[in-house]
């Protein structure tokens, strides 16, 4: 390690003055025209994290379901999980030093986590579609290359792909292969198996149409598309050939605007569904008879799954420990119908896939899905077991499934602006600024069934308001209300909100 190779190649890639970003639930995101910095530094630091845990680390370049000049990047630990918090203050102090300081810091963090200097270090690689992430990802190896780290870069994947590559390296291939192909083997030899036991007959041809935000997911889905039984059909929507990354389209727009994306026409009893921009997200939806639009958003994906586990558990007499993972912003009658109908226990946490990952490894079966649709499903190897003995009892599972769709009402997420507010109680209650936690239990008084929070987003400069009551009408109603207390009391720019915001 050459302090002066490294005060070099920092010069190169100078952080603008007065520029403080944080490491937040999915990384640091901004423009990208001022990420260059953050991206070099992240590549060193993803060098000391690999010899500090004698294992490979991923550095993914993206920014999900922002726009597209946005950008960002995350770290991603040897177990293809999120990076641990103490690393995340590691990150945030190393982003913002100033130019002359970068080596001490760098020293400090070297110290702090007892890091082994003389170790090797392996680092992966992968970006999205956005015009800047190549760029930015070459500033992510000159920051391995400067401190002598080794990478790989697998240039074009889906963050899921990341994080498997991730895991795959470090379990020295009993996870899996850890390459492209051997990510699509996995997978699709995992779904055909499901659905030979899903649908009996064998004669049922099986068809979707997929929104792909215009991102890497629309590419990665194409290349996986022979790996498929013959009776799948996947029609592409949003392929990224025109159209902006995530703009009218991708998993994030369908679950606040409650309705399809732009490009995609959808008839009857079609199966659709949307990813976002790196294709971590995914929500599910169709229009009945009627032309009502149905969202399976993934509160309706943890109840469907975890209902349908207990139930297999239950009838084989099986005493598992399974637990769903929610946060405060999930849907309230979600929450009800697990807890109260099918006796599955629910748990709270903060915002952000980390939190809810972590909360979920407790338990033989950890089943979390945040609304938006990030989430999955962990399994115990005594779960897994059991799991896969169980099944051939997916069709009549199937159909009770569809039923218990119609117990799960939808109920409707608002967005507010400003980031000047601070929570407590996993993010239920805002302690600042004073008189607005007051101010909205006020309001929520006003209406049944209701609930409503406020939180700072982790990954834009907006405050995000949740609010849901027993009706359609009293929901934007109560949304509306609690976003002109925020704009009122958080100290509020531009028009005031106005209903239908």
């Amino acid at each position: 390690m050459d302090p002066e190779a490294v005060r070099k190649y920092s010069a190169l890639h100078a952080k603008p003055d007065g520029l403080v970003l944080q490491y937040g639930t999915a990384g640091f995101r901004t423009k990208a025209e001022r990420l260059d910095h953050v991206m070099f530094r992240m590549g060193l630091l993803a060098v000391l994290r690999s010899k500090q845990t004698k294992s490979t680390i991923g550095v993914m370049v993206t920014a999900s379901h922002n726009p597209e000049e946005d950008n960002g990047v995350k770290l991603v630990d040897p177990l293809g999980e999120m990076l641990a918090p103490s690393w995340e203050e590691h990150a945030t102090c190393l982003a913002n030093a100033e130019e002359r300081d970068v080596w001490r810091v760098l020293m400090d963090i070297s110290e702090k986590a007892a890091v082994n200097l003389q170790q090797e270090a392996f680092v992966v690689i992968g970006r999205d579609t956005r015009p800047s992430s190549e760029r930015l990802s070459q500033s992510v190896i000159d920051g391995v290359t400067v401190l002598g780290g080794q990478f790989h870069d697998y240039g074009l994947l889906t963050t899921p792909q990341l994080h498997y590559m991730v895991y795959c390296r470090n379990s020295s291939g009993r996870y899996g292969e850890a390459t492209v192909d051997g990510y699509y083997q996995k997978l699709s030899t995992a779904f055909v198996e499901l659905t030979k036991q899903a649908f009996c007959g064998g004669n049922e041809y099986r068809s979707l149409k997929v929104d792909c935000a215009n991102g890497v997911g629309a590419l990665k889905l194409r290349e996986m598309e022979p790996y498929f039984s013959q009776g799948l059909s996947v029609q592409l929507f949003n392929d990224g050939t025109k159209g902006k990354l995530n703009h009218l389209c991708g998993a994030d727009f369908v679950k606040s605007h409650q309705r399809p994306p732009q490009g995609m026409e959808m008839k009857s009893s079609e199966r659709c569904c949307s990813f976002d921009g790196d294709a971590d997200r995914i929500v599910y939806y169709y229009s009945d008879t009627d032309g009502h639009f149905h969202l399976i958003d993934g509160d309706k994906i943890a109840t469907l799954i975890s209902s349908f586990l207990k139930e297999l558990l239950v009838e084989i007499g099986e005493s598992l420990n399974i637990g769903v993972v929610q946060t405060a912003y999930a849907n309230g009658s979600s929450t009800r119908y697990l807890e109260e109908v099918m006796k599955v226990p629910v748990y709270c946490t903060k915002t952000g896939v980390k939190h809810l990952h972590h909360k979920a490894q407790e338990f033989d079966v950890g089943v979390y899905f945040e609304a938006n649709g990030h989430g999955t499903v962990l399994f115990s190897k005594a779960a897994e077991m059991k799991i896969k003995q169980l099944a051939k009892e997916l069709e009549d599972k199937k159909r009770k499934a569809a039923q218990m769709l119609a117990n799960v009402i939808d109920l409707f997420n608002q967005v507010a602006d400003r980031q000047v507010i601070s929570t407590t109680d996993a993010e239920r209650q805002a302690v600042t600024p004073p008189g607005l936690q007051e101010a909205i239990n006020d309001l929520v008084k006003k209406y049944k069934l209701s609930r409503a929070f406020v939180r700072p987003s982790g990954t834009e400069d907006v405050v995000r308001v949740y609010a849901e009551a027993d009706s359609q009408e009293s929901a934007d109603s109560l949304a509306h209300e609690v976003s002109l207390a925020v704009f009122q009391l958080a100290g509020g720019v531009g028009e005031r909100p106005h209903p239908g915001f």
